[in-house]
């Protein structure tokens, strides 16, 4: 019996120290994102991930993060791609060869029973325009850009992937995203980052 080929492909990101490794099978559901800043953050109840632990092993790896079908690494300063990025294509080909799981069961049941309260109108129409215009560009950059909290006109994102320390993340922030959601829901007044 035929076992489906594994196919992986990198692009380059805005942010120099981060790679997307594209896989030619869905992570996880569409709009959905795990990022691990710390070896620690893959072990943590509702986000482990065995995929991310792996990863950590590598010495220079500094953040993982994986959504719909690419996993985007980040490594050190000190570390250059073309040095790495065979044996890191190699070791994820092995991975999913082998089948192992991406994340723990915990973390699956998490995720499918995670139930949210009702948006407002003006949050429904910012995740909107944040699923519809932006998400895309930023996921073709290797990271994520998540809803987390919208009050009195501002609009709070989380950045993830190769957003997180990115150098252009803040002018994307503020000269892209904001003036799109300033100019297409008028509730919005200021976006601005979440723990960046």
């Amino acid at each position: 019996m035929l076992k489906p080929q594994i196919l992986i492909y990198t692009e380059s990101t805005p942010n120099p120290n981060s790679m997307k490794f594209v896989l030619n099978f869905e992570l996880v559901p569409d709009g959905s994102s795990f990022d691990y800043a710390t070896p620690s953050d893959a072990l943590v109840e509702g986000k482990n991930s065995p995929l991310a632990v792996e990863l950590f092993g590598f010495d220079f790896v500094q953040r993982v993060f994986i959504s719909s079908n690419f996993i985007t690494v980040t490594k050190n300063d000190e570390t250059k791609w073309e040095d790495e990025l065979f044996g890191m294509k190699q070791f994820l080909k092995q991975f999913f060869e082998d089948k192992k799981d991406v994340f723990a069961k915990t973390t699956i049941a998490a995720y499918e029973s995670a139930g949210g309260e009702q948006d407002s109108e003006t949050v429904i129409k910012i995740k909107a325009v944040l699923d519809q215009y932006v998400r895309p560009a930023v996921e073709s950059d290797g990271g994520a850009i998540n809803f987390h909290s919208f009050n009195e006109g501002t609009v709070k994102v989380l950045l993830q992937g190769s957003c997180s320390g990115c150098p252009s993340s803040t002018i994307t922030l503020k000269q892209g995203i904001e003036n799109l959601l300033t100019r297409m829901v008028p509730e919005v007044k200021e976006v601005v980052a979440e723990g960046v």
